[in-house]
């Protein structure tokens, strides 16, 4: 695999087309400027809003203004992302947060305006203008917020606010992209290179378990360096949570952030108790790994790496796709045909560059076309990568087609499911077509390893979240020492503290998580993996009502309450069954696994 020093070198049909937004900077700052007028237009209809035209007239202005801001930020920050280091960038970036803060200000008379008024005036409005019904569900659904919004003036207050309550978020983004430095690792010749996070991604699967200690050890360094700041960001990201949870009237953060999609705490909750009460299944695959690696003590940097050896897929770019959107044909003809031009049509930026954003990630924006964010290092990892954001991108696509912008955007609550399910169809599909033994037993274990880190690990940050936000609202104090506390006890609870020696940068892997920035975000992960399950299995054993209904609900956007749209696919989360069967089959896999082994 190639490594490019500059964005310059990649091909450019593996860079992002930014110009399908907006063809330079100059048409950019045009909408820029006319976003700046429009929030002032909004504000001045503060006072007004006295009959249904005028309320139709602020509703569609407020939709316009939306669907150019939408573009404006979009631009910035995937400009930003392709380059973390360029400030002329970061400006734009910056400029633009800053009009989503007047946006914000121009609308906030708006909410306790809509609250104040009786729901029957507002059906009459709804009823005197034609144009009213297509925001009516969004109008009626607002009175659910009508115990946790502020006067206007508090509302005004709260959103001037916004830039400095997402500062803790923005400083560990910058942080963990832009500044930090993982030190020099050893190289295959021998020669002393810098560690990159995509060079660590390897790394810590690599046979030898000396170059695994070696890269575990150089990308926590800083990470313990920065104890105190990073510890000092999360802990002011907390209890900004805990505090807007106050002053909106929510019972707790947790409840807060679960208002929005209508989930009740008991789902958030029995994911957690289901997964515990199962954890021997955990400890199960621990043990059979300690046995195979053949080692007396186990590590964290003994956690990730194949447990058969001497299979090394280099798989390009090119190849990986094709071996897409041969996994996916089950999804049918029209998810194939139009999941095959996004490569060609420059959607995907797929490099890993110097000042690149880490990960991976899907962009989808309304009225142009999704975005993924890729850093490929033509392995099977990347293939998985690549897989899970085209679920969300073709999701972005689909929502976009089928639904007005209104209800276009989907909750992240649905959008694990969308990229899961193809990475379940995926593996199914390799484990399928391979006759070679050790190549099953490789993608087997690939499989279970997937589990562990998008279920039981993300289901160990839940209750990470969910302890250190108890204890900001309880008033104890958030430090690196606390964090460290908690951390370590989950691991060892969700790892087996009988099973592991745990290295000292064991207790700070809560420093490294961007995800605890965006609040009660990662129990998703969890969720939208066990649906995921049930979809792709059933679709696989040639279920056609499954497969109709769930491109349904990847056409469905925000048309309905999250659990109402996975359970017109056959999944009811307010029930165990969902979790208790994915966790069903995680034991079926490492079952399967250890006879293979034997």
């Amino acid at each position: 695999m190639k490594t490019y020093n500059s964005r310059e070198e990649v091909p450019e049909q593996e860079r992002w087309n930014l110009a399908d937004i907006y063809e330079n900077k100059s048409a950019w700052e045009q909408d820029y400027s006319r976003i700046g007028k429009m929030a002032e237009e909004l504000k001045s209809f503060d006072g007004r809003l006295i009959n249904a035209m005028t309320l139709y007239s602020y509703l569609s202005k407020s939709e316009e203004l939306s669907f150019l801001y939408r573009k404006v930020y979009a631009y910035a920050m995937l400009q930003v992302d392709c380059n973390t280091r360029e400030a002329e960038h970061q400006a734009l970036l910056d400029r633009a947060s800053q009009l989503g803060q007047k946006i914000s200000a121009a609308n906030s008379f708006f909410m306790p305006f809509l609250l104040s008024l009786e729901e029957e005036t507002l059906k009459r409005y709804i009823a005197e203008v034609e144009g009213l019904k297509y925001f009516e569900e969004d109008l009626l659904d607002s009175f659910r917020y009508k115990p946790h919004v502020l006067g206007k003036d508090q509302e005004e207050i709260l959103s001037q606010m916004g830039e400095t309550l997402s500062s803790p978020q923005k400083t560990f983004g910058m942080l963990n992209n832009a500044d930090i430095k993982f030190g020099e690792v050893t190289d295959e010749h021998g020669n002393k290179v810098e560690l990159t996070r995509g060079m660590y991604s390897k790394l810590i699967e690599h046979e030898d378990r000396e170059k695994r200690r070696e890269a575990y050890k150089a990308y926590y360094k800083p990470y313990i360096q920065m104890k105190n700041t990073i510890a000092s960001t999360l802990s002011s990201a907390v209890k900004n949570n805990v505090l807007l949870s106050k002053l909106r009237n929510y019972p707790s953060a947790i409840e807060k952030s679960l208002f929005s999609d209508e989930v009740p705490l008991e789902v958030y909750e029995n994911l957690i108790k289901a997964t515990k009460d199962n954890i021997e299944l955990m400890h199960k695959y621990l043990l059979l790994r300690k046995r195979t690696l053949g080692l007396e003590e186990v590590r964290q940097y003994d956690l990730t790496v194949p447990l058969v050896k001497g299979i090394k897929l280099e798989i390009s770019y090119h190849d990986a796709y094709e071996t897409m959107l041969n996994a996916l044909k089950p999804l049918g003809n029209e998810y194939i045909d139009t999941l095959s031009y996004f490569k060609e049509k420059r959607y995907i930026d797929v490099r890993e560059t110097p000042g690149k954003r880490s990960g991976a990630y899907n962009l989808g924006i309304y009225g142009v076309h999704p975005y993924i964010l890729l850093n490929h290092q033509d392995d099977l990892d990347s293939l998985f990568t690549l897989a899970h954001e085209c679920g969300h991108a073709m999701h972005s696509y689909f929502s976009s087609k089928h639904q007005p912008q209104i209800t276009a955007g989907y909750s992240i609550f649905v959008a694990e499911v969308a990229s899961t399910v193809n990475e379940i169809l995926l593996i199914r599909y390799l484990l399928n077509t391979t006759e070679d033994k050790e190549m099953k037993k490789h993608l087997l274990n690939h499989f279970i390893d997937s589990f562990k880190g998008t279920f039981f690990t993300q289901v160990m940050f839940a209750e990470f979240e969910k302890i250190v936000h108890e204890k900001a609202e309880r008033g104890e104090p958030l430090h690196s020492e606390a964090f460290n506390s908690i951390y370590e006890n989950l691991f060892k609870e969700y790892n087996g503290s009988n099973l592991l020696v745990l290295d000292e940068e064991v207790k700070y892997g809560w420093s490294r998580i961007p995800h605890f920035y965006r609040p009660f975000y990662v129990y998703k992960y969890a969720t939208g993996y066990a649906s995921a399950l049930s979809i792709a299995d059933k679709i696989l054993s040639g279920d056609q009502a499954t497969l109709n209904s769930y491109l349904e609900f990847l056409k469905s956007g925000s048309s309905d309450y999250p659990l109402e749209l996975l359970k017109k696919t056959g999944v009811d989360l307010t029930k165990p069954e969902p979790i208790q069967q994915a966790l069903a089959i995680f034991g079926e896999l490492v079952e399967e696994f250890a006879l293979l082994m034997e």
